[in-house]
């Protein structure tokens, strides 16, 4: 159905698959281009007599379902123009997500020795937002994306919009026969691409900016890893850090907390009793921390006699080990 009547299709099943097939005319994406960054069934590419066929896939069964994902279409439709004015970033994420997901398959990664990376296109710091949303969509790890970034170079600046001085001598050159055939598609009604196809057969299509591949798809998944399990630590560290700072509060933060569990007590709200049982746990790690555990079992203990007729109160406490 793609190749004969649609330009665009969009799948999405509960059970974790993902796919876009974009259909492109021939003179703006060749297949050489497209393969390079074909990988096992994730990314596909195929022509027919005047189309090129682009399908990326996404595979996933321990991912949440998003409801109302079929909406995705607007925000990936972009991609396709942007494919067609020869920006390869949509190409190069779709082969991210390959290798991602054959890394969830956890095959023999002596598989992966065997890829080498295709040439990286400029401007993977800066996607585009339809960049961005198929990012998402196909599920590209943001570890493996930042690798992969830097061997990326800036987007180089756009070309200038085309003047009528410039445009003028190609349509003149141009074959009468071929001119018919652009009026006669332009009289038949609305068609977005009628513009594009036109500059692209006058002024050609403009080579993208790339740097070649270096890297083999170990090298690129050895490298995320040691990304995200340096982030994973700086995070522990600053969580650990964090705690300390709370668990060294002052004297003064420590009656403030005694008194706001008061003020909880005091609702006779049952559902409050689990927010001031909450702070009573936190308010124990910090006596600990500092050393002062007779201390908090003096006030817990004043607490629990004073409050004993709570049975809702009581019974949290005791859940929570705050004897």
């Amino acid at each position: 159905m793609v190749e004969r009547y649609f330009d665009a299709h969009l799948y999405v099943a509960n059970w974790g698959t993902h796919r876009l097939t974009l259909r492109l005319p021939k003179q703006t994406l060749d297949l050489p281009t497209v393969q390079p960054y074909c990988l096992d069934f994730h990314v596909d590419a195929w022509t027919t007599r005047t189309h090129l066929l682009l399908d990326l896939t996404s595979e996933d069964e321990d991912s949440n379902w998003v409801e109302d994902a079929d909406d995705s279409l607007a925000s990936l439709i972009g991609v396709r123009d942007e494919l067609a004015a020869g920006d390869l970033r949509p190409l190069y994420l779709a082969w991210l997500s390959a290798l991602s997901g054959r890394e969830l398959e956890d095959d023999d990664e002596e598989d992966y020795q065997a890829w080498s990376e295709p040439s990286v296109p400029a401007g993977l710091g800066e996607l585009t937002a339809p960049q961005r949303a198929l990012a998402d969509f196909l599920r590209v790890d943001n570890d493996l994306l930042e690798i992969a970034t830097r061997a990326s170079s800036t987007t180089p600046r756009k070309p200038a919009k085309p003047t009528k001085k410039e445009l003028a001598p190609l349509i003149a050159a141009m074959p009468q026969k071929e001119k018919d055939a652009l009026l006669l598609r332009f009289a038949l009604g609305p068609e977005p691409r009628l513009h594009t196809d036109l500059l692209h057969r006058l002024r050609g299509t403009i080579a993208p900016a790339t740097t070649p591949g270096y890297r083999s798809a170990t090298q690129l998944l050895e490298a995320a890893r040691t990304l995200r399990t340096e982030r994973q630590r700086h995070t522990e560290r600053e969580r650990a850090k964090a705690r300390d700072q709370h668990l060294s509060a002052p004297a003064s933060e420590l009656e403030s907390a005694w008194r706001q569990i008061e003020a909880h007590i005091a609702t006779k709200k049952t559902r409050v009793y689990d927010q001031a049982a909450t702070l009573l746990a936190e308010l124990r790690d910090a006596y600990a921390h500092t050393g002062q555990d007779t201390e908090f079992r003096r006030c817990l203990s004043r607490l629990r006699e004073s409050n004993q007729r709570r049975p809702g109160l009581i019974h949290r406490l005791d859940r929570r080990g705050l004897r």
